[in-house]
């Protein structure tokens, strides 16, 4: 029997060799042995029939065993040319012994084994939500501070385009890209079915086309070798007339396994099922339902999932929803309306939509960077995250801005997320929540332990320094910063503020109760326990 080796993910994202198995031969068939490292992509790889229709007619799966009794049944897809590819990532180490199972002879009763070693640098893992139910960390501990964009076809343009957008990407503070897979804008890819005729409307949604497929995720497998989480949007109203998200249930129930299963094992994938989803006039509530429970029985890596909307919020506390992602520039700007969304989701918030910074003629893409950089500050204050896009493009519309295609960035925003997240990472564990908000301290961070304070376009002279706190835990002592958060400054405070008992509910310092502050706007306050 034939066997090779292939790298699915090359170095950047530690993807392990590929056994490959082909039609020849038969039953017992063994592919060759190879290794992965944890959290990284076996691929196996068959040759069988190509005749018919083999994205309808031909079923594909293999079911993965470690040494430890773990069992996960991956489902595989057709690559065209009679190539079929099952793709897994290995949550353990340790050995692994798989066999297939296909309704193809061909395909059928393949077997093989491999081993999957520790991950090296840079390998934690796929992000998932913490077990305090509001914050994101990896795979192995690591925690996730969230400074997402969006860029919705910049997958789909020129390999020119796509390498811009790529190097933009290496030196900005971005780490999760929202991506459409359907284009919305004008893009050199626009036909991921099979065409059956010249009219935007004419493809056949029972055929993919894999060229279109392995073209996204080269750009997917790319964004992962930066170390950017790949939200990939299933579904959205804005394509053009050409209908991809009006399919039928059993067409939208196809693609989704398609997907599921090609880009599935990606450690860095998210899943969005649709971008303004209640806007796409074909589906109602029912069907998103329904479209959320196929994919969860199609990704047997558990990836993170949400849906995000333009005017009925989605209720994220659905079980098939591991994140709220929602569209609303006003819950940001202050931190007691973040916060809210927070009690309602019951699990992590990413405002993923709150406007862009732009020179657009729309309300929606015209926001200054002062006014952005606000936005992730309060959204930060209040326990959630906050998304960034612009759309500068004076010359053209915003399809063609870094909201539409990617490109460079232009936008004075991104300096100072990438300071924003320095000050997230040297912050509590696993991140920031918020302190008392009911009763409006506007504080962040962990009790008794560490305070962040955000006083956004105000321009106060000076802060009272009196912190929430009941018991003899709160009589904490603390060294203070000023933080600049526009002009990107830190500046300690000399000395320390010792906390006494002022009230029932409240600590202070009666030596010096004040903290004066440089009457400035986007100033920010930090006491750290010493």
């Amino acid at each position: 029997m034939q066997v090779s080796r292939r790298t699915v993910l090359g170095s950047a994202l530690a993807a392990g060799a590929a056994g490959a198995a082909s039609s020849a031969g038969a039953a017992p068939r063994r592919a060759g042995r190879g290794t992965v490292e944890r959290w990284g992509v076996q691929e196996l790889t068959f040759h069988g029939p190509s005749g018919g229709n083999p994205f309808v007619d031909v079923n594909l799966t293999a079911t993965f065993v470690s040494a430890a009794g773990t069992q996960i049944k991956v489902p595989g897809f057709y690559d065209g040319e009679g190539v079929y590819r099952i793709r897994f990532s290995p949550p353990e180490v340790g050995s692994w012994r798989w066999a297939s199972e296909s309704n193809a002879a061909a395909l059928n009763g393949v077997s093989g084994s491999f081993d999957a070693v520790a991950p090296t640098a840079g390998n934690h893992g796929p992000v998932r939500v913490t077990r305090d139910g509001y914050h994101f960390e990896y795979a192995d501990g690591t925690p996730f501070r969230q400074i997402g964009t969006t860029c919705y076809s910049w997958a789909l343009q020129s390999d020119a385009r796509c390498a811009e957008t790529l190097a933009t990407l290496k030196a900005a503070p971005f780490n999760k890209m929202r991506m459409l897979v359907f284009p919305n804008v004008e893009s050199v890819a626009t036909n991921p079915f099979v065409r059956t005729g010249p009219g935007l409307g004419e493809w056949d949604p029972s055929r993919f086309d894999p060229a279109y497929f392995r073209r996204y995720e080269d750009r997917l497998v790319r964004l992962g070798a930066l170390g950017i989480q790949a939200d990939v949007i299933l579904f959205h109203p804005y394509d053009s007339k050409r209908g991809y998200s009006d399919m039928k249930r059993a067409d939208d129930e196809r693609y989704l396994r398609y997907v599921s299963a090609r880009f599935g094992a990606y450690r860095h994938v998210w899943w969005s099922m649709a971008n303004e989803y209640d806007a796409i006039e074909s589906k109602k509530m029912a069907d998103w339902d329904h479209l959320f429970e196929v994919l969860v029985a199609a990704d047997p890596h558990d990836r993170l999932r949400s849906i995000h909307q333009i005017h009925t919020y989605y209720d994220a506390r659905k079980p098939w929803i591991t994140h709220a992602s929602i569209q609303n520039g006003a819950a940001v700007l202050d931190d007691v309306r973040a916060e809210l969304h927070r009690d309602f989701a019951l699990k992590p918030v990413i405002f993923d939509e709150v406007v862009y910074e732009g020179n657009s003629t729309k309300r929606w893409g015209w926001l200054t960077g002062p006014e952005m950089v606000e936005r992730f500050w309060y959204g930060l204050i209040g326990g959630t995250y906050v998304g960034h896009s612009e759309t500068y493009n004076a010359a053209r519309n915003a399809d063609y801005s870094w909201l539409g295609q990617g490109g460079k960035l232009l936008g004075s925003s991104p300096p100072r997320l990438a300071f924003l997240r320095k000050i997230m990472e040297d912050g509590p564990v696993p991140g920031f929540e918020p302190i008392q908000p009911w009763w409006n301290y506007h504080l962040a961070g962990k009790p008794n332990a560490y305070f962040l304070r955000y006083f956004g376009a105000d321009q106060p002279r000076e802060w009272d320094v009196v912190l929430p706190g009941k018991g003899p835990d709160a009589l904490q002592r603390y060294r203070a910063d000023i933080i600049d958060t526009w002009n990107m400054t830190i500046t300690p405070v000399e000395g320390v503020f010792a906390m006494s008992r002022k009230n029932d509910y409240d600590v202070h310092d009666p030596a010096r109760p004040k903290l004066a502050l440089p009457g400035r706007p986007y100033i920010a306050v930090r006491l750290v326990r010493v």
